[in-house]
């Protein structure tokens, strides 16, 4: 039920002023900060991760060209889509087959080789319990190269990961264990390096004193800083909106950063920087390793990214950064305090507080961020708030805007922002009052402030859903049906959709829309259409869709994710026995069709250099799911290459049959459709 009480405390605005940017001179400031509610003095120590393994500086050698001068193409913790990026990434000059050694004493535990992810890896696990991960190699030396290659002919594989007990493969510091390459998911040559430990925690290889072949007296850059209204009754600049503010010229390396111009706000609101750290001589661009803020002297927030848990709370990335932000406007900003559902092991000390700041009326602020990467290179920036108390409705400067009146609306923070362009207004020329409907109810919200001709009115989504919202001769269907809550196993069915969300899958709580449509395309002529994807999942849900036709062919139809420009993307799915509807894992919410596949991939011999084999392989909807060559009806190893579409035969291949003679390449795509070319070597 809606509650009119609450509505009248949900409307509070206030003034917001301008704001001139500019930047200052270049310095460092070891200044730190903390909120008007809890204040902590002394400087912020580094987090120590529970179960943390010290390790001496040097014990561990650079695994690439040790001892000559080495670059970076990535730093720990980087920002990447849907992960953390989760070690090292060292260039190899562009080129592949360059020698990898291990870092440390210790054994190969594991190795796996994929035409996805790392690609072939290794694992060498240490003494002191630490593991050094090595991917994206092309070649595996020595007698586990021999053990894989032996395992991969008896599972008739190329795909193939393999554990290790301790003494099975033993390695000495700076032994040659690979050559570098370009598998997997890498975008260009480089060897991943990682150190995790017994939690399978990628850990920061610089945090213990960094490397000699990597120099860095570079200190981080600002791009931009934000605040963020974070309730209801917050305003920034008089609005429920994010200010951003970009510097109008970029800040140089190691700059101190200086917004001389006050920025008005009120109630809980939160602070996001945008920036990124270079290393010495290499012009890519990397993380930042630590932010921290301190507010009018007081320590307030640290976080320092040296430990992400693996796999899942990698994905955590979409809720330290503003997900929704990214992907519309291009700029990634990482929130400054600790969001709903983050439990990252970032954040220092522990009883600091969570990092948003409650700005109280004609109270000052004075926001002091510090930026810094692994070697302790900084970038200072400084900022002011005034609080300013939000008054019941507030008329805010802003451009006019001639022309029918329009109704639409957002949802942010469990709020609902509905905004008015053009409003009626009552007999003392005022905007009107919102009517949110509910069957036979309805609540008049009143107007929180107007900027020109848009006036935007408040509400709490929590206290009820409404149908329809009504303004004037203005009405808007609302289209969400549900809240689904964090924590918890929640089902929510329709009679063409089922959506089961499990106790991970969501970060916060989720306003829930899902839209069927009888008349897709011919193709595919009914769709789905399940959330926004501008709401990012933790872990999967379980998407179960219901046809009002089912298909003929079960077998070789499955679930496609729609882009907006009309491209698909396989998901796959299982079809019940009664062949009535199909259940898929989903890590990302969007639009979804169910297409048959029919036609066989395809594949052409386009090389023969060296003696061996590459053909060019295709497959126009599923994909490529399973290959196999047979020489004189013998099994010979083929690797497949998905970044150029190419599958291979490799060199040095001592157990498979010699290239003469007849062949035959067989190819099967993911809906089950199988193809045989025969050939003539």
């Amino acid at each position: 039920m809606l509650n009119t009480k609450l509505l009248r405390q949900l409307s509070l605005s206030a003034l917001g002023g301008l704001l001139l940017l500019a930047t200052s001179g270049h310095g460092q400031d070891d200044g730190q900060d903390d909120t008007t509610t809890r204040r902590v003095s002394g400087p912020i120590k580094p987090a120590v991760a529970p179960g943390k393994v010290e390790v001496a500086p040097g014990y561990f050698l650079f695994p690439i060209a040790p001892g000559q001068p080495g670059f970076l193409a990535a730093s720990m913790g980087e920002l990447r889509p849907n992960h953390f990026h989760g070690g090292l990434d060292i260039k190899t000059g562009g080129g592949v087959n360059k020698p990898v050694y291990a870092a440390a004493d210790g054994y190969i535990s594991r190795l796996k080789q994929s035409a996805f992810g790392y690609g072939n890896v290794l694992y060498i696990t240490h003494p002191n319990g630490l593991t050094t991960v090595y991917g994206h190699l092309n070649k595996f030396e020595g007698a586990v190269a021999a053990e894989l290659l032996h395992r991969q002919y008896e599972k008739q594989t190329y795909e193939l990961e393999l554990f290790f007990q301790p003494g099975q493969f033993p390695v000495k510091r700076g032994e040659q264990v690979a050559l570098s390459g370009n598998t997997g998911g890498s975008a260009g040559p480089h060897v991943h390096w990682e150190v995790r430990d017994a939690q399978d925690r990628q850990l920061n290889p610089l945090q213990w004193g960094g490397f000699a072949e990597i120099q860095d007296h570079t200190g981080p850059t600002l791009q931009a800083l934000a605040v963020e209204p974070l309730a209801i009754t917050a305003r920034v600049r008089g609005r429920f909106e994010r200010a951003v503010l970009v510097p109008r010229l970029q800040p140089l390396p190691g700059a101190n950063t200086v917004w001389p111009d006050t920025v008005r706000c009120f109630g809980q609101v939160g602070l996001l920087l945008q920036g990124f750290d270079r290393f010495d001589n290499a012009w890519n661009k990397n993380g930042i390793q630590r932010v921290t803020v301190r507010v009018n002297g007081q320590p307030h927030y640290q976080h320092i990214i040296d430990a992400v848990p693996f796999p899942n709370g990698t994905r955590q990335v979409n809720n330290f950064v503003d997900y929704a932000y990214a992907h519309t406007s291009g700029r990634t900003l990482q929130k400054l305090w600790v969001e709903d559902g983050d439990d990252l092991p970032f954040y220092t000390p522990a009883g600091l507080g969570q990092g948003k700041l409650d700005v109280q009326d004609g109270q000052v602020y004075r926001i002091d961020f510090e930026l810094a990467d692994s070697y302790n290179n900084k970038a200072t920036a400084h900022l002011v708030l005034r609080g300013e108390k939000p008054t019941d409705y507030a008329k805010l400067p802003g451009a006019a805007a001639p022309g029918r009146s329009k109704l639409t609306y957002d949802i942010t923070r469990n709020l609902l922002r509905a905004t008015a362009l053009n409003a009626p207004t009552d007999t003392a020329g005022q905007p009107q009052y919102l009517l949110l409907r509910r069957g036979g109810r309805q609540l008049a919200l009143r107007p929180s402030y107007s900027v020109g001709a848009a006036t935007t009115y408040l509400y709490d989504l929590r206290a009820g859903l409404p149908d329809s919202l009504l303004l004037g001769s203005l009405h808007q269907a609302f289209d969400r049906q549900v809240m689904i809550a964090p924590g918890q196993e929640t089902n929510y069915a329709t009679p063409y959709v089922n959506v089961a969300f499990g106790s991970q899958t969501l970060f916060s709580n989720l306003y829930l829309s899902t839209v069927h449509r009888a008349d897709a395309s011919p193709l595919a002529p009914e769709s789905w259409t399940v959330g926004t994807a501008l709401v990012p999942l933790y872990l999967p849900l379980r998407l179960t869709l219901k046809p009002a036709s089912p298909p003929a062919d079960h077998a070789r139809t499955a679930i496609y994710s729609v882009s907006a420009n009309g491209g698909r993307a396989y998901v796959g799915g299982t079809w019940n026995e009664a062949g009535t509807q199909i259940s898929a894992n989903l890590k990302q919410f969007g639009q979804f069709r169910l297409y048959t596949d029919t036609k066989a991939p395809s594949a052409q011999l386009v090389g023969r250099a060296g003696g061996q084999l590459t053909f060019r392989v295709g497959d126009d909807m599923s994909g490529l799911a399973t290959y196999k060559l047979l020489v004189g009806g013998r099994f010979r190893l083929l690797r497949y290459e998905y970044k150029n579409a190419t599958l291979f035969t490799v060199a040095g291949d001592t157990l498979g049959p010699k290239l003469r003679g007849p062949a035959e390449l067989h190819l099967a795509d993911q809906a089950g459709n199988e193809k045989v070319i025969p050939l003539s070597l």
